[in-house]
C-alpha cells in the first residue's frame, strides 16, 4: 500500500505515526515546511519508512506532482481552505482521498465523477465529524424507530488539567474554537424545531446536563444544524421528538463564553484603539491561547457519546455509544490528536486494503462498517462501548428529558 499524507501538524504527526506502526509499505509525507517535516521525521526514527516532500498547497501543480508518484490513498489534512481544490484533483487524477471536513455542495457535485473515475472519497473521517458519524449510524440502526437522539463530541482537559479560571484548554486551532463559538443551528425539543442564532448558543434554555461515569457532570450546548442528518439516518421529524448535537464542557464554561459573546468579543470585524485597528477575535487568541496549553504530564479527553430512545421489535430501548480518549502520555499525542490523526490513518488503509469498496463521495454514517472501524480503534487503545437497556413509561429517558430542560 502506497499513501500520501499532505500535511504534517498535530493531526498529521498522529497519523504519519500510526501509517509507519501499521506497517504500511510505502508512505509520502509532505508539507510546506519541508525541512522541519524531515528533522521531524529523523527524530522519530522513521528516516528509512517515509519520504518527505514539500507541497505548496497554494500551486495546484505542487499537489499533482506529487499525486503523479501514483498513491494508493491520499490523506488531506492541511487547511480547510484547500479541501475543495484537493478533492478535485484526486478525482481527476482517479486516486483515493480521506479528509477530516464536512462535504461542501462543491464537494458533493463530484460524486458522480468520482464513481465514472473509479475514486473513493471518504470525507468527515477525523473524530468529529468522523468517529461521531460511524457511531450514529450503528446506534440508530440498533432501533427500529427513533423517538430521540442526541450526539455529543467534545474535547477538554480531565479533570486534574482543568486548573485554569475556564477550565479549558485547546487541543486544536483556538482560532478554530472561536469560530466555532458562533455557529447558528437547529435541535428538535419536545416535537418543535428551535432554530438559534450564533449569538444564542451559550443561551441558559439551551443548555443542559449530562452526567459520564468515571469523569462527572458536564454541561451541554447545541452545536450547529442537527436537523440535516435526519435525511441521511432516513428520520422523519414526525416521529423523532428530540435530536440534537451537542459539545460538552466543564460546568460554568458556557456563562463565561455567553459573557464574552454579548460583549461582542467574537464578533467579526475590528475596533479602534488609540488610532490602531484591533480584530476582536485575533485579541482574544493572542491574550488567552498562550494561557490554554497543556503541560507534558496533563492529559485531555476526547469524548463522543450517541444516546438514543426508540423502538426494537415493540420494545422501548435505549442505545448508548460511547468513545471516550485520554492523551497517551508516553506518546505526547493528545485524544483529540489521536482520534483524528488515527482515524484518517485506519481509513486510508481500509481503502488501500479494499474494506472500503465503494466509490463516490462516502458519508461514514452508513459506509464506514461499525464492527470492523471499532475493531481498529481497539488495535490502538481507544475503545467503543455500546450499551442497550430497557425504558419503562415512566422510568430512565437518558437524554431525552420531558419539557422543560433541552
Amino acid at each position: 500500500m502506497n499513501v500520501l499524507l499532505l500535511g504534517v501538524g498535530l493531526q498529521g504527526k498522529a497519523a504519519l505515526h500510526d501509517l509507519v506502526t501499521s506497517g504500511v509499505e510505502a508512505i509520502v509525507a509532505a508539507d510546506l515546511d519541508h525541512e522541519a517535516l524531515a528533522g521531524y521525521c529523523q527524530s522519530q526514527g522513521y528516516g528509512g519508512r517515509v519520504r518527505c516532500e514539500r507541497v505548496d498547497a497554494a500551486n495546484p501543480e505542487s499537489v499533482e506532482r506529487l499525486l503523479d508518484l501514483k498513491p494508493d490513498v491520499v490523506i488531506d489534512l492541511l487547511p480547510a481552505k484547500f479541501c475543495p481544490m484537493l478533492v478535485h484533483l484526486a478525482v481527476k487524477h482517479k486516486t483515493h482521498l480521506v479528509n477530516t471536513y464536512y462535504v461542501s455542495p462543491e464537494i458533493k457535485a463530484l460524486s458522480a465523477e468520482a464513481v465514472d473515475n473509479g475514486v473513493t472519497i471518504l470525507p468527515e473521517f477525523g473524530m468529529d465529524p468522523g468517529i461521531d458519524l460511524v457511531c450514529l449510524g450503528h446506534t440508530v440502526r440498533c432501533l427500529d424507530t427513533v423517538e430521540g437522539l442526541a450526539s455529543y463530541g467534545a474535547g477538554f482537559p480531565e479533570p486534574a488539567a482543568a486548573n485554569n479560571p475556564i477550565k479549558y484548554k485547546v487541543t486544536w486551532t483556538f482560532e478554530g474554537v472561536l469560530n466555532s463559538y458562533m455557529r447558528p443551528g437547529q435541535f428538535i425539543r419536545n416535537g418543535k424545531i428551535i432554530t438559534f442564532s450564533g449569538r444564542e448558543m451559550f443561551s441558559p434554555e439551551y443548555l443542559h446536563r449530562l452526567n459520564l461515569e468515571g469523569l462527572g457532570e458536564l454541561e451541554a450546548f447545541p452545536n450547529g444544524d442537527a436537523l440535516k442528518y435526519l435525511e441521511l439516518l432516513n428520520l422523519s421529524s414526525t416521529s423523532v421528538k428530540n435530536m440534537g448535537r451537542f459539545v460538552l464542557r466543564w460546568p460554568g464554561h458556557s456563562a463565561f463564553w455567553k459573557t464574552l459573546v454579548d460583549l461582542k468579543m467574537l464578533d467579526e470585524g475590528s475596533i479602534e484603539v488609540d488610532g490602531v485597528a484591533v480584530d476582536r477575535r485575533k485579541f482574544l487568541m493572542a491574550s488567552m491561547e498562550p494561557l490554554l496549553h497543556y503541560g507534558p504530564g496533563e492529559r485531555d479527553v476526547a469524548v463522543i457519546r450517541i444516546d438514543a430512545v426508540g423502538l426494537k421489535d415493540g420494545k422501548r430501548i435505549r442505545v448508548v455509544t460511547d468513545c471516550i480518549d485520554f492523551r497517551d502520555l508516553k506518546t505526547g499525542f493528545t485524544a483529540m490528536t489521536r482520534t483524528v490523526g488515527f482515524t484518517t490513518s485506519i481509513g486510508a488503509q481500509m481503502i488501500g486494503r479494499g474494506q472500503l469498496r465503494k466509490r463516490g463521495i462516502l458519508t461514514p454514517v452508513s459506509d464506514v462498517p461499525f464492527d470492523l472501524f471499532a475493531e481498529e480503534l481497539r488495535g490502538r487503545n481507544i475503545e467503543v462501548h455500546t450499551k442497550i437497556s430497557p425504558v419503562s413509561a415512566n422510568g430512565d429517558q437518558g437524554a431525552f428529558p420531558r419539557a422543560g430542560t433541552w
